[in-house]
Order: structure tokens, then sequence, then C-alpha cells
């Protein structure tokens, strides 16, 4: 015989629903460190998710995987003893399994020193890829090693503090009015930036100190930003922030409150 459900035992079901909802588009990462020199498999390695705090150890050969990511851009931070440090950002669909090979720089080789020592590659064949000279702002610091790499491939519209006060910006909007590609939808008061090549209501990915966050990404104050990436489209948009949105703009800011990497 059927009985209505009282409401403590209806409070939970409809507590728990998100949670089963979010299990069961939860997308995953799986693949293996591998010495860039070797190319052989590193033991212990730590691969970590700054987007949920999750991480995962590599076995014997190197491998590891990754379960529970929420559809979206996560970001990852790989290291290892005797290695430089190494960080890419992925973009996964709901229910998404993707694979991937991630190569370390050994610390004591040149190219550990240019703080870009890892790259994703097919799951055949792990690829470096290609070295780019990158003369680094000191005011900047390095946690910004990303923005001066990305900002060598000519790709994209960048900003640093020195030159938002130059151009006497008093908000976000300011700061990206004079770029191309950049268009402003006022609404209640309130403006929000959108990429002329993107269709109508299609907002851009805001990306916090390497975290998604469209929510207090277009009302940070300037004050607080101290270096601002604009990619108008699909064409421009480096590929660790490549995913579903990309076609839409991509806004990478760099804020004050951002933390440095530790030294090894």
């Amino acid at each position: 015989m059927w009985r209505p459900l009282g409401p403590y035992a209806a409070a939970l079901l409809l507590t728990g629903a998100p949670t089963a909802l979010a299990a069961q588009n939860a997308a995953a990462l799986s693949g293996r460190i591998l010495d860039a020199v070797s190319g052989k498999g590193i033991t212990n390695a730590t691969v970590a998710v700054t987007t949920s705090g999750a991480s995962a150890r590599t076995d014997s050969l190197g491998r590891f995987r990754i379960d529970g990511l929420r559809p979206g851009i996560h970001r990852f931070l790989v290291s290892a003893d005797g290695y430089a440090r190494g960080a890419v950002s992925l973009a996964f669909a709901a229910k998404e399994r993707m694979e991937r090979d991630l190569e370390l720089e050994p610390a004591s080789t040149p190219a550990a020193s240019a703080a870009s020592g890892l790259t994703a590659a097919d799951t055949s064949k792990a690829q470096a890829l290609p070295t780019v000279p990158v003369t680094a702002d000191p005011s900047l610091g390095r946690r910004f090693a990303d923005f001066e790499r990305r900002r060598a491939t000519g790709r994209g519209q960048y900003r640093t503090r020195e030159e938002l006060e130059k151009a006497n910006s008093y908000t976000l909007q300011d700061a990206m009015r004079s770029m191309r590609g950049v268009r402003f939808s006022c609404a209640g008061g309130t403006c929000r930036a959108q990429m002329v090549r993107a269709p109508l209501g299609c907002s851009p990915e805001y990306i916090v100190d390497e975290r998604v966050d469209n929510a207090f990404g277009p009302t940070i104050p300037i004050r607080d930003i101290v270096g601002l990436e604009v990619y108008s489209g699909a064409s421009d948009v480096p590929g660790e922030f490549a995913g579903r949105n990309s076609g839409c703009g991509v806004i990478v800011i760099w804020t004050t409150a951002g933390r440095e990497p530790r030294r090894k």
C-alpha cells in the first residue's frame, strides 16, 4: 500500500537529490606522470585539483586517477621530488572520462627553470610543447609565469596593474572598453562584458586567481586587479581554458588576494 512521505523523509530526499545528480554527472581524469627527458613514469608524484581540493598519487608506473570532478574547468598542480612543479587547466563535460599523459621536467634541466614544466599530451604519446622565451615583469612576481607565457604568444589582450593605472581605469569595464572585440550590455545600472563574436546572451567565462568564478568575477574592484587577460573568441582562447564556453570568450583576472606558489 502506497503511503505519502512525511515532511522529514521528503526533506531528506530533496537534500540528497542535488548530491546524487552531481555524482551522476561527475567526470574523471586518468593518465600518467612522465619524466620529460626519459619518458619513464614518475612514482609517487602528487596530482592536486585546486578547484576541489582532491588529490591523487601515482603508482610505480606513474599512473593516477581522480574521480568526482564537476563539469567545467579544473586546475591541476603536479609535483614530485626532483622535478619542477607543473600546472595545467582542463575543461570537462558531464560524465567525461578524460585520459592524459602529463610531463614534468627534471629540476636540473634548463627548461625546468622556465616554470612551465607540465604539458598535456595524447594518451598514446606524451609530447612537450615548444618552449617560448619569456621575459617576466619583476613587479608581477613568480605566480605570474603563466600570464607572461601566454602574453608572449601574442594571442589575447593583456593589462598589468601599471597599465591599468596609466589608463585611469576606474572599473573592470573601463579597463576593457578599449579592447578589440569587446562590447557591453547594460541593464539596471550594471554593465557586463560580452564578446562581439559571441551570440547574444552568451557570457564570457571568468577565471579569478586560477579558479572559475562567474559570480564575483564581473564585479571585482579595479584596485584589486594586478593582471588582466581577455580572449574574445574560441580562436584566441589558450588550450588550458578551452571548454564548452570558450566561444563566449574568457576573462582571466589576477588579484592581490592570489598566492605565490610555494618554493620546493
